[in-house]
């Protein structure tokens, strides 16, 4: 019987533990965390089978410790967990940058006993009261081992990580920051910037965020995430973005170059490229922004029809990512937005619900 550690327990700590308690259900699992709701839903869930506001004992009989506290506590974490930390204990953590961490282990001299990790999923909501142990299904987990760390710690890792549901792939600390610049952090502060945009640009009578179509929505989602974390990670990552979105800025710059000649040609061969290209993305819910599982539905504007769908899918053990109305068609067929969690999920409900008269639109 294993134990694990997990300092944080919110969204990320929060669905590993639930996805470590459904595959291994004698483990072990001690959950810190400054918020005492949290500790005791896990207790209640029986998720956590030790929950503790302060980083004591309670770790020195863990195999395996996550470091799920946002980037910027590791430090104080990891010199609270060093003296209860035993040699045959195997650290982790789930940020989004990898680099500092990297150099801060090795400065503490736990570089043999190190695993970088990063679950490449999440979600708007934040918290342990959303996490859910699908959240890690079909999304990338990247490890970043250290030099020294054992072989057989890295193959055992990636094991888990597959156990899990996730995609483990291997890449070196360096490589991670680069390339989640690009595909993750890039697009954060692109689609803040977006936002923003907009804001600075609607009219008193908010007339652009009331129509605010599909597209830009899809684009933007990713605004609603937490601004204290990717403040911190922009902190982190600073010369990765830096100089990704110089490239960036650059490509704007030809692109107003097309506008202003009004060059047809060049128009259209940039938005083919980029058609081309996202085209050939693997269509798998994996990544930072991931496939959406989608169905619109036509429903009567009458009190209880969002609720008569949700028993309905409910009763057939469907469960509901997020369900709401949408107000703007250009992108969307029916009235009531239901997203799930998987294509099998996405299968099922559609069929359930045409076989009881419901017109369906699917996004692909």
């Amino acid at each position: 019987m294993k134990t694990y550690g997990f300092i944080g327990l919110g969204l990320i700590g929060g669905s590993i533990a639930k996805g470590i308690r459904e595959l291994e259900k004698e483990a072990r699992i001690v959950a810190y965390d400054v918020n005492e709701e949290s500790l005791r839903l896990a207790r209640e869930d029986g998720v956590a089978n030790v929950v503790t506001t302060s980083i004591d004992e309670n770790f020195s009989s863990c195999d395996m410790i996550f470091l799920c506290a946002p980037v910027q506590k590791n430090d104080s974490n990891l010199l609270l967990l060093a003296p209860y930390l035993s040699q045959g204990c195997l650290l982790t953590d789930v940020g989004s940058v990898k680099t500092d961490i990297h150099e801060n282990i090795k400065k503490l001299g736990l570089s043999a006993q190190f695993i970088g990790g990063h679950p490449m999923a999440g979600s708007e909501r934040i918290g342990y009261v959303n996490s859910k142990a699908v959240l890690l299904q079909n999304a990338y987990y990247i490890l970043t081992p250290t030099k020294e760390v054992p072989e057989a710690w890295v193959e055992e890792y990636r094991t888990l990580v597959s156990r899990l549901g996730a995609i483990p792939l291997i890449l070196s600390c360096e490589q991670h920051d680069y390339v989640t610049a690009a595909v993750s952090h890039l697009p954060h502060v692109i689609s803040a910037s977006l936002v923003n945009l907009v804001r600075d640009s609607d009219n008193a009578d908010g007339l652009m965020k009331m129509i605010a179509a599909g597209g830009f929505k899809d684009i933007t989602r990713i605004s609603s995430s937490s601004a204290a974390m990717w403040e911190q990670i922009c902190m982190t990552n600073t010369e990765n973005i830096e100089q990704l979105l110089d490239h960036y800025l650059e490509s704007l710059k030809t692109f107003r170059t097309y506008l202003e000649k009004k060059d047809s040609k060049k128009l259209y061969e940039t938005f083919d490229s980029a058609r081309i290209y996202r085209d050939s993305f693997i269509s798998a819910s994996s990544g930072p922004i991931k496939k959406s599982f989608v169905l619109t539905v036509d429903i009567a504007d009458e009190p209880g029809a969002i609720a008569a769908i949700a028993t309905i899918l409910a009763l057939h053990q469907v469960s509901i990512k997020n369900i709401g109305i949408t107000h703007n068609r250009e992108y969307e067929g029916g009235v009531l937005r239901i997203e799930l969690y998987d294509k099998e999920s996405t299968d099922k409900a559609e069929g359930i619900l045409r076989g009881k008269g419901y017109t369906i639109y699917v996004r692909e």
